[in-house]
């Protein structure tokens, strides 16, 4: 395990068959609930596309940041796979269940800045965020803007977990290095966090 600023980076947690598995798992989630690039309160796009499944879908749009119970073109999330809530019970340290799981996916050029998961309704909960395909560049820094960062490659199979006092530094994603995976034949990266949004 890894300790980068409090978060606890479990690498190549998910081996390479168990990836490709969940991989199916999740295109039939984004089938039943279809990517969507959302945008900020200022009306710009983000770079990623992205989709939820559970009881809750994470929305952002001019209303803001929130959650929500339908996709925004209508209709119930999906289920969230068994084998990610697998992945929850096998390092979230939490006896509650996920109500969401955010599924990111980032084409090349694709990037978050610096951000804070705090659209919860209860922070005492962690955030589980695996990664799948192409190594992603991931920056944390502390729990206010700016100051001094550090860094670390992700890559497909490795699972971070956000909880205790690391539960709302700033984090973000850099960069990947398109096609520096074949796990999904088109390149790319997916990353899916799984959150306590509604309790």
């Amino acid at each position: 395990m890894i300790d980068l600023g409090g978060i606890k980076v479990h690498p190549s947690h998910l081996a390479r068959d168990a990836q490709a598995a969940l991989l199916d798992d999740l295109r039939d989630v984004i089938r039943a609930a279809p990517l969507f690039q959302p945008e900020t309160q200022r009306g710009a796009k983000m770079s990623v596309r992205m989709t939820s499944a559970g009881d809750l879908g994470w929305i952002s749009d001019r209303r803001g940041y929130r959650y929500e119970p339908r996709h925004p073109a209508g209709g119930d999330w999906p289920t969230i796979p068994a084998a990610l809530l697998d992945i929850w019970r096998d390092v979230s340290g939490s006896d509650v269940q996920p109500d969401t799981c955010l599924v990111n996916f980032y084409g090349e050029g694709a990037r978050m800045g610096m951000h804070q998961d705090r659209d919860e309704a209860s922070l005492e909960h962690p955030v589980v965020s695996l990664s799948l395909g192409d190594q992603a560049l991931f920056r944390v820094g502390g729990t206010a803007r700016g100051g001094k960062t550090q860094s670390l490659w992700l890559s497909s199979g490795d699972v971070a977990v956000m909880g205790g006092a690391a539960r709302l530094v700033y984090h973000g994603i850099d960069r990947i290095r398109f096609g520096s995976s074949d796990l999904l034949p088109q390149g790319g990266r997916i990353n899916v966090t799984l959150r306590v949004a509604g309790r």
